[in-house]
């Protein structure tokens, strides 16, 4: 799995023209399934993500997650995230899961994150979404699964 975790002070998702989901401050997650990823992986990362020290304490420093915060996260799936462009300039995505099981891994990472006791919003798996956000910092992070070691 591979994320783009941006700190947001506010995003929003949309679906023509329709609000699907929609966040005060905390991540805006960008998630992409690989064709090999399971359901470890997809504890994995969201563990990972929900304790990552990228909010500011009282002294400025970051140093606190989004559960010591209490912020929210809007999970949007993005499969272009395994765009590969290094045989032209058309991306291939043969990387990218098949769209069913990507869709049950999403799923389950969406799980996953509230049942670490996050509040999430999400997007619509397979449809073309407006994504708007105030990035907080700017702070962004990647994140990929296949990366760990």
């Amino acid at each position: 799995m591979r994320a783009v975790i941006q700190r947001v002070g506010r995003a929003s998702v949309a679906v023509e023209g329709r609000v699907t989901g929609e966040i005060g401050a905390g991540l805006l997650i960008l998630l992409g399934v690989g064709r090999l990823d399971n359901l470890e992986v997809t504890y994995y990362l969201a563990e990972k993500i929900v304790n990552l020290r990228i909010f500011s304490d009282d002294a400025g420093k970051m140093n606190l997650s989004l559960l010591d915060v209490g912020g929210s996260a809007l999970v949007v799936s993005q499969f272009t995230l395994y765009g590969d462009t290094r045989g032209g300039r058309r991306p291939s995505y043969i990387q990218a899961a098949a769209p069913e099981e990507a869709n049950r891994l999403y799923q389950e990472f969406v799980s996953s994150m509230r049942a670490l006791g996050v509040r999430v919003e999400t997007g619509v798996f397979q449809a073309h979404m407006q994504v708007e956000l105030v990035n907080d910092g700017p702070v962004t992070i990647l994140l990929d699964s296949e990366k760990t070691i």
